[in-house]
């Protein structure tokens, strides 16, 4: 007899960041939340693809990012939050 075993996907863990203002663009949040060391790797990272918000592939440096929105980069996912 022949049992079937579903694997179990770990879901990475939702680091919540707030914000104390309307929007926060996407490299600046990469930095203030510490997924990225400085400006220039944000931009290299958006850039190169890496960077998903809201689970689709964004290559806007400069997006407007809102609480609620999600950004995921390296394994890692963030959520914005009102502050």
């Amino acid at each position: 007899m022949r049992v079937k075993v579903k694997a179990r996907v770990a879901r990475p863990k939702i680091e919540e960041i707030p914000i104390s203002t309307e929007f926060i663009k996407l490299d600046a949040f990469l930095k203030f939340a510490n997924a990225v060391g400085t400006g220039g790797e944000a931009k290299e990272r958006v850039l190169e693809g890496q960077v998903l918000v809201n689970g689709e592939t964004c290559l806007q440096r400069g997006k407007k990012l809102r609480p609620g929105d999600t950004v995921a980069l390296g394994g890692l996912l963030y959520k914005v939050t009102a502050e």
